[in-house]
């Protein structure tokens, strides 16, 4: 056999400033492994010096979305398949032990056993553009809670004029009241410090408040143009939508059917029985952030759809829990998202 006729499978372990690439052949035997920068020239030269080794039919990327993610755009683009290989459990890597080398031929190893078959995410479309977007919001929402907080806290324990002076006063105003405070320049009092204190926490809280209103002027719109069939879904707002794209990405036909997506975003339901007890139960698993999108639809749609009310009526009366009810609802939520994403 020739080299250009030989088929060959390549694996990398990627890194911040560097990737290891290795080589196998059709029948797993390790024919080559080398280092590689983690730079435009060093996917380059990686790409060539796998092909180099014969005729290339996939590479197994570790960390496709995170340190290997410019490598997966680059072999994409250049006509390679890609394959997102997750990295080698606690069971092998004690029998086997750690190293790059070891961990670039377990890659290349993964992809030709069939146990590696994920297609990463193409990460360079408009919904890359939302995730990224939504990264930002989702700090400066953590950063507003943070801030009321501190707040809230720190009326608690202050002077009681200064409580005095806001008792009573709903979230809107309070922040209002607080960013106005003046509490001089001497602030060795303990009362004047406090106010200077909440004065600076009530204007972060405001700046929190124009940076989310932003962000969500900038998200929505991108929403719309990436998916305008998911906001005509009932309880489908552009902050689930966003999560919902973020989760499938810009090629969500990777999901190979809507019970790959179910399990994607946790809600394909678990056998979960014992003896004469027969039940299913949530899935645990999943990408968390997304179950929690559809679980947010799902309480949207039993306050204000008239069939999730009826649907859950009709449950409880057969005797359904709450929570079994829930995980029904997200189960045919997810079914309808599936379509939505995959339906052009």
């Amino acid at each position: 056999m020739t080299q250009d006729s030989l088929e060959i499978i390549g694996g990398v372990d990627t890194h911040g400033q560097t990737h290891h690439a290795a080589v196998i052949d059709s029948v797993g035997r390790h024919l080559a492994d080398r280092e590689f920068p983690a730079s435009a020239g060093g996917y380059r030269d990686l790409l060539d010096w796998l092909r180099s080794h014969g005729a290339l039919t996939a590479v197994g990327v570790e960390g496709t979305g995170a340190y290997g993610a410019e490598l997966a755009r680059v072999l994409t683009a250049a006509g390679t398949t890609v394959i997102d290989v997750d990295r080698p459990d606690r069971k092998t890597r004690r029998l086997k032990g750690k190293s790059d080398p070891i961990d670039a031929y377990a890659a290349a190893t993964a992809v030709l056993a069939g146990r590696a078959t994920g297609i990463p995410k193409s990460r360079d479309g408009v919904v890359e553009a939302i995730r990224v977007l939504r990264i930002a919001r989702r700090s400066a929402v953590k950063t507003r809670t943070q801030t009321m907080n501190q707040i809230r806290g720190l009326l608690v324990s202050a002077p009681a004029p200064l409580r005095e002076q806001v008792a009573g006063l709903n979230r809107s105003d309070l922040i209002q009241t607080l960013a106005r405070f003046r509490p001089g320049t001497d602030l060795s009092h303990p009362l004047a410090a406090t106010r200077a204190a909440l004065r600076r926490l009530a204007r972060r809280h405001q700046s929190m408040d124009t940076e989310i209103a932003e962000l969500d002027a900038e998200i929505s719109p991108r929403v719309a143009q990436a998916a305008p069939a998911l906001l005509e879904l009932v309880g489908v707002g552009p902050d689930t939508a966003g999560q919902l794209l973020a989760t499938a990405g810009d090629n969500p036909e990777r999901m190979r059917s809507e019970s790959a997506f179910a399990h994607l975003t946790g809600t394909a339901p678990i056998p979960a029985s014992s003896g004469r007890t027969h039940r299913h139960r949530l899935n645990r698993g999943g990408d968390r952030a997304a179950n929690n999108a559809l679980h947010t639809i799902v309480l949207v749609r039993m306050r204000h759809d008239p069939r999730t009310r009826a649907y859950v009526t009709r449950r409880t009366t057969e005797g359904l829990t709450k929570k079994d009810i829930t995980r029904c609802l997200k189960r045919y939520v997810a079914r309808e998202i599936y379509h939505a994403l995959t339906t052009t």
